[in-house]
């Protein structure tokens, strides 16, 4: 299954190419890097330069590791920090954006389409106060989307300034009472599990890598199985869902459903790529997906 992002007026995919992508946030112009746009670019480097309000460029001047730092080279005109804002149905929502030296911008836009899909399996739980639990929840979009919908929400994420980040957004997005908790994502699961707790929804976004706030460490392939035990532990048995998300580079969906099946062992199960086309007719891959 081929999973496009929906339409969104405030997000626009310009050009890609040549191992950067190009892209419209509102009233901005960024262009990035992207190791996965092997392509040529449609457009020339002079046409990327007058277009761009910030280019990011990496501290050695080449691409490393997705975990290497880098530099904002912006205009004058250029924002630091802006906002946008996403529309489905009734859920209205908003974000923070700002140049980091990671080179993200606060949202991750290929996730509208998990967005909807999360609003949608909430509205149709037969329960009147749902809970969801959003794992590894970065600044918070889907954390919103459960919110939007009704959901009782608990976001987990290792990194203080990102939760405080994803807490402005609950603020402009005018919603109130998301559970925030600042710790490393298996821990805290296990101790959900050994209370008894159990959610309606599961929401995880594991990187490739990455340290829980007491230093752990996490490793995609090796973490992410006993993650997903831990966390059928404290799946309700009906009327729930659980969405996975996988960035690392190779990982087909096929494994994130091979792993939602053997755990959950569940029929339906939906997965694919989440892609977003650019300008031109080409389609940049932003990881895989499978849920049910």
């Amino acid at each position: 299954m081929l999973q496009l992002s929906p339409e969104w007026s405030d997000y626009e995919l310009i050009d890609s190419g040549n191992f950067e992508k190009l892209e419209r946030f509102g009233t901005q112009i960024v262009s990035r890097p992207e190791p996965q746009a092997i392509w040529d670019k449609a457009l020339s480097d002079n046409e990327w330069r007058k277009i761009a309000h910030s280019i990011f460029v990496y501290k050695q001047g080449s691409y490393v590791s997705e975990a290497e730092r880098g530099d904002w080279e912006s205009k004058p005109n250029a924002l630091k920090q802006w906002n946008v804002e996403y529309n489905y149905k009734q859920m209205k929502l908003k974000f923070r954006l700002g140049l980091t030296s990671f080179k993200h911008v606060g949202i991750f836009p290929e996730q509208a389409a998990n967005w909807n899909f999360i609003y949608d399996k909430i509205k149709s739980l037969n329960t009147p106060k749902p809970k969801v639990l959003n794992l590894f929840a970065y600044t918070g979009g889907a954390s919103l989307a459960a919110c939007a919908a009704g959901a009782e929400v608990t976001h987990v994420d290792s990194v203080k300034p990102t939760v405080t980040w994803a807490n402005e957004n609950m603020t402009l997005s005018g919603l109130k009472d998301i559970r925030w908790v600042i710790e490393d994502a298996q821990k805290f699961v296990i101790r959900e599990a050994k209370r008894g707790n159990q959610y309606n929804g599961i929401i995880l976004d594991p990187p490739a890598y990455g340290r829980g706030p007491s230093g752990e460490k996490w490793i995609l392939e090796k973490s992410i199985n006993n993650l997903l035990k831990t966390c059928y532990e404290i799946t309700e048995p009906s009327n729930s869902f659980i969405l996975l998300n996988l960035y690392s580079m190779g990982f087909s969906s096929n494994v994130a459903k091979s792993l939602l099946t053997t755990i959950f062992k569940k029929n339906g199960i939906e997965s694919g790529e989440l892609v977003v086309p650019d300008n031109y007719g080409r389609f940049l891959p932003h990881g895989v997906f499978a849920r049910f």
